[in-house]
């Protein structure tokens, strides 16, 4: 479903996506407000995955002894993957 709605911009903003439109890049100016729409989407999504991601870790880590502790890059491989998968998936 489509909706008409009224945005103002900024001049810089305005001429950036007139810019883009006229590169060819997007094909309206509300195509390019959408793709950025959609790239905060999935920025915050990326966000939720690599936080949830990290509370798992901290809940792990806090079932653990500290002399079972590992090293901080095998600690966030798993969020940096759950990241991964989620911008390919």
């Amino acid at each position: 479903m489509t909706v008409k709605t009224t945005l103002s911009f900024t001049g810089r903003h305005h001429d950036f996506l007139l810019k883009k439109v006229n590169e060819g890049v997007f094909a309206t100016q509300s195509a390019a407000v959408a793709a950025a729409v959609e790239q905060m989407i999935q920025d915050d999504r990326e966000r939720e995955v690599a936080l949830a991601a990290l509370a798992e870790e901290i809940r792990e880590r806090m079932r653990t002894a500290r002399s079972e502790y590992i090293d901080d890059e095998q600690a966030f491989s798993a969020a940096r993957a759950a990241v991964e998968a989620s911008r390919t998936g």
